[in-house]
């Protein structure tokens, strides 16, 4: 290659040349004096000037003057109409304003095609379709309308179902249940309607019952539908390749750098050896979310190891920072306005176990709290203690009361159980407040929660027992004892077969709840292990702890029995044939207090209310009146808590 360079040019050219381009933008800086004829001065706005007013943008004046090449109106069956003018190809066409007779007739050959193959979708596979061109000089939208008539025939429905299995599956005499699970719970069956959303709807769902135990690398090996239109009948056929049958192996950690390996092993109780299982999966990975040890938690399973029989699960983790402090703000219809600070330490020197701190003050209500927790054991069980100090309305008075506790507890998926010792201090403030009293207590607690869904339950029960058997401390020494159960249903009304129809049925929530301290009459037991009631989450229609034992001067005070319960009817909303994520429901609480049984005189709030399924939670507004003061009242919560 042969490069000429000028060596008579002198090197100042080009140097002078740059410089005059910079002149040449500069000067474009500088204010420039326009002719003011005929123009408004600047940033003077003269009423009744023809000028003051924008002039429309010529691109906006044609479009607004251009009109569409033709309109598509599609007449028939509501179903089949609206899905073809949602669908139709030749939609896309209707804005070209240089289309000609010849091309829109090739438009509306190729829309018949593109309309038989979307009523193919839907089931229909001998329809009967006339499209029309008519000239509409007169319209606004339109010169031209394309007129498509549908008589879609027949639906075509299912006439046989044929699930086939390849793989492990296939021969394995353990697999035979989860087969049949796939069997039943196909949806598309023999005498229902086909479409091509069913088809894939049915497949999808076998696949994931599949692939959610044992198999997870299945897959869809074939499949196939055979429709007669003739006959209008479809012939289906799935054969599944479940792959080899996998095993839970090592948990692999990822991520972690300052909590202990071993410490996040116990938490997740992976259950190592066992057969694969999604669930069992989702729940080990929502342990170690829900502990406080991690901001983020992802498990998979190791389907590459090349050992199906003990392949490693990959725990994904991003801890959390060792401590933290979290402040936040809320609402109660009970209590008003809250407050609160939460300090929270990972790791406390010495013990390594999780502590929670937490200050909070809304208008009736005034704590300060802690609560550390240890690692769980291989079994699942933690020790505990926390303390607490509380400045609360309680019935007719103020209670300042302590507690400290400490004992061991386990939560697993669907049980709590808890046992401990408990010292608790309580003092009355006001007039003829009863006397202060302590006592101290060993607790037994267990709760059961079997709903569908913990966060929203549509059907299910939960049942919480405590028991406690202890001494007092002031005034004479006496044993008692301490009993309180609460018992929730969600019970379905009437009965149905799809997942659609369930969802729409209304349901009755019913709610128990009884407690009692037994001890002589003379025995002082603070009245924070005695029982009031009333609020948002007991007997609607009447104030947080309203309803207690009433003395003869008409002061409220803790008593020694408890009893409440509900019956609400929940109905969800539909609209348009549509169901909406609201719900209506109509309920009556009755609650009452007493030193006796025999005294227990209910008072009872009826009222209605509104259900919304938000994405944080159930959000629910209640509106109740209480029988026994004659007055109005607003519930709102937001979550759904047992």
């Amino acid at each position: 290659m042969v490069r000429v360079v000028s060596v008579f040019s002198p090197a100042w050219w080009p140097a002078l040349l740059f410089c005059g381009v910079l002149l040449l933008q500069g000067c474009s800086l500088l204010p420039k004096k326009e002719s003011s004829e005929g123009k408004p001065v600047a940033g003077l706005v003269r009423s009744g000037d023809a000028d003051s007013t924008p002039a429309k943008d010529d691109k906006d004046e044609k479009k607004a003057d251009k009109r569409d090449a033709f309109t598509v109106d599609v007449r028939g069956p509501e179903a089949v109409r609206d899905y073809l003018t949602l669908h139709l190809e030749i939609q896309r066409y209707r804005e070209l304003d240089d289309l000609g007779a010849t091309e829109i007739s090739r438009l509306m050959v190729a829309a018949e095609a593109n309309a038989r193959e979307l009523l193919g979708t839907l089931g229909y596979f001998t329809p009967t379709l006339t499209l029309e061109l008519n000239e509409t000089p007169g319209s606004a939208k339109a010169p031209r309308e394309i007129v498509i008539t549908v008589a879609p025939g027949e639906p075509t429905k299912v006439s046989n179902v044929q699930i086939s299995y390849a793989g492990a599956i296939a021969d394995d005499t353990a697999a035979e249940a989860q087969r049949d699970s796939i069997r039943t719970g196909w949806a598309l069956r023999a005498g229902l309607p086909f479409t091509q959303q069913a088809w894939d709807d049915a497949k999808t769902t076998a696949l994931r019952s599949l692939t959610a135990k044992r198999f997870p690398t299945g897959n869809i090996e074939v499949s196939r539908a055979e429709v007669d239109a003739d006959r209008s009948e479809a012939r289906l056929s799935v054969t599944y390749q479940s792959g080899p049958a996998y095993k839970f192996g090592p948990l692999m950690l990822h991520g972690l750098q300052r909590y202990d390996p071993d410490g996040a092993r116990r938490i997740a109780r992976l259950p190592t050896g066992t057969d694969y299982d999604q669930q069992k999966l989702l729940d080990a990975q929502q342990r170690l979310a829900s502990s406080g040890y991690y901001d983020s938690v992802f498990l998979t399973l190791d389907t590459e190891s090349g050992n199906p029989l003990a392949a490693p699960v990959i725990a994904q983790l991003r801890e959390a920072p060792l401590q933290k402090v979290v402040l936040g703000a809320g609402f109660t219809t009970d209590n008003g306005p809250r407050l609160s600070i939460d300090h929270i330490h990972n790791q406390v020197p010495l013990l390594g176990w999780r502590a929670v701190s937490r200050l909070s003050a809304d208008n009736d209500v005034k704590s300060l709290g802690t609560e550390w927790n240890a690692i769980p054991n291989d079994n699942g069980w933690r020790w505990f203690t926390g303390a607490e100090l509380k400045r609360e309305e309680a019935g007719s008075y103020i209670v300042d009361s302590g507690r400290v506790r400490g004992g061991r507890n386990k939560s697993s998926d669907h049980i709590d159980r808890s046992y401990f010792l408990q010292y608790d201090y309580a003092q009355n403030r006001g007039t003829d407040a009863p006397p202060s009293a302590s006592a101290v207590t060993a607790n037994w607690g267990w709760t059961g929660r079997y709903f569908d869904n913990n966060a929203a339950p549509t059907r299910g029960y939960a049942l919480a027992l405590e028991l406690g058997a202890g001494y007092t401390l002031s005034g004479q020494q006496t044993p008692f004892t301490r009993t309180y159960a609460r018992w929730l249903g969600v019970v379905p009304l009437g009965s149905a077969e799809d997942t659609e129809t369930r969802a729409r049925r209304s349901r009755l929530q019913l709610r128990l709840e009884a407690g009692a301290v037994s001890a002589k009459d003379s025995a002082q037991i603070p009245s924070t292990l005695m029982f009031l009631t009333g609020g948002d989450t007991t007997v609607r229609g009447y104030s947080y702890k309203q309803i207690g034992t009433v003395r003869a001067d008409g002061q409220t005070v803790s008593g020694r029995y408890l009893g409440v319960a509900s019956v609400e009817w929940q109905r969800p909303f539909v609209y348009n044939n549509k169901l909406t994520e609201w719900e209506s429901v109509v309920f009556v609480d009755a609650g009452a207090v007493a030193d006796k049984p025999g005294e227990l005189k209910p008072k009872v709030g009826v009222g209605v209310g509104a259900r919304w399924r938000s994405p944080v939670g159930p959000v629910q507004a209640d509106l109740a009146y209480g029988v026994d003061t004659k007055k109005f009242r607003l519930h709102l919560r937001l979550g759904f808590t047992f």
